[in-house]
């Protein structure tokens, strides 16, 4: 664990932050490029998502948290002014989903998903500085997904919306998604935002809703048959479709366990990790033999191969967090193999950072992205940062008490 611990926390600070730092500043327009491409190249007219500034904003203020470097503290300030500025729709609330590259708003539609990142954003950089405007903001989406997104009969929340909060025809979250009213991606990502809000703003609805939100987990989203999760549903919560996403099961088990923990509540914690190792269980169907993880499972008889890099980062984290939730050391060399993988092909040892992904005859992909809408620094940032503060949640584990001096340290 130990040289693991090592070898991430160089690989954070050496390769992943150096190159958003130095390849990603937009000085001519402000805020960052909208895209870079697999041969490093900067698309300086690429539209600019909000999905890819609240990541780096959620980046650099966890990075500045944990090695108080100014220069992570001044791009975080960068990401958040920016994202103010350019995607926060001052009539109708909320954040728009995409500006052109001079920061004007192209495409208005308010994308429950995108809330969540910006909530996601907004209080990690409220915890980095004490801002208490961001923290403000992160309120106010809130209050704005439970308004309007939620479903009041079903449970769960609605995928889109108009620019005006009214509903649309299409409602997907990229064109390889099914035109769904709820998804299981768009449900991760608002509980990870609840979580990370949760550590700042104890306000009882926010409580309700993340635990009715770990519920549904649980009770709808989770084939209580396969350990699986299932990827999209209409209103009633019908599942729509059989594609296994290896690397969101994965995500997910290690993001409900961090839930419980937000939600500080002892029975929660002690229910929800067998359903976290399940589920790991279940995605580890996707494991290759070089220690990688496939990307997905479209049928019975057709398993997706390639070996994307952010289905790596979410196996690291993942299988850590299985490892330390049940002490069995296979899962510690799990992670380790997969790291092992990402030193040998995910890296991009030619210019830096991670490639998108790997065939299964080891070609690598650079038709894809370096930097753009999907292709951000969170995943892998994030799998550092999470194998680095992991003995936190051993301690936690090993003694209740230390749960309230926890969260009263995360509170101050």
């Amino acid at each position: 664990m130990q040289t693991l611990q090592s070898k991430l926390k160089d690989e954070l600070v050496e390769n992943i932050l150096p190159y958003w730092l130095t390849k990603m500043k937009d000085t001519e327009n402000g805020g960052f490029y909208g895209r870079i491409d697999g041969y490093d190249r900067p698309h300086l007219k690429a539209r600019k998502g909000i999905v890819l500034n609240a990541r780096i904003l959620w980046t650099f203020s966890a990075a500045y948290r944990y090695f108080n470097k100014k220069n992570y503290l001044d791009y975080a300030n960068r990401a958040y002014d920016y994202i103010c500025d350019n995607f926060i729709d001052k009539e109708n609330s909320g954040v728009y989903w995409e500006v052109n590259s001079r920061g004007f708003p192209i495409d208005r539609r308010k994308q429950t998903y995108a809330q969540g990142l910006a909530i996601y954003g907004f209080s990690e950089y409220y915890r980095a500085t004490g801002k208490i405007d961001a923290l403000e903001n992160a309120k106010g989406l809130f209050r704005l997904v439970e308004k309007y997104a939620l479903d009041p009969v079903n449970g769960g929340y609605i995928e889109a919306f108009s620019n005006e909060w009214e509903p649309i025809e299409d409602m997907r979250l990229s064109e390889r998604d099914l035109n769904a009213p709820k998804s299981m991606n768009t449900h991760l990502h608002i509980l990870e935002s609840y979580s990370n809000l949760l550590r700042v703003w104890r306000s009882p609805h926010l409580i309700k809703a993340q635990t009715q939100l770990l519920n549904l987990f649980c009770e709808r989203i989770m084939d209580k048959k396969s350990g699986h999760l299932n990827l999209f549903f209409n209103r009633e919560w019908k599942p729509l479709s059989k594609t296994v996403s290896y690397g969101h099961d994965i995500e997910a088990a290690w993001l409900l366990f961090d839930a419980a923990i937000a939600l500080n509540d002892s029975e929660i914690q002690k229910s929800t990790i067998p359903v976290s190792l399940e589920i790991i269980e279940a995605a580890y169907e996707g494991l290759q033999a070089d220690g990688s993880m496939a990307y997905e499972r479209t049928s019975a008889k057709h398993i997706d191969k390639n070996r994307h890099w952010w289905v790596q980062a979410e196996t690291v984290v993942g299988s850590i967090y299985a490892y330390i939730l049940s002490g069995d050391e296979k899962y510690l060399k799990t992670a380790c193999r997969c790291w092992k993988y990402i030193e040998e092909k995910i890296i991009d040892r030619k210019f830096g950072e991670w490639i998108w992904s790997v065939s299964e005859r080891g070609k690598q992909n650079r038709v894809e992205d370096k930097t753009g809408p999907w292709k951000c620094p969170c995943h892998n940032a994030r799998m550092c940062l999470e194998v680095l503060n992991i003995n936190t949640i051993k301690y936690l584990l090993e003694s209740e008490s230390l749960w309230e001096k926890f969260f009263l340290a995360e509170l101050t």
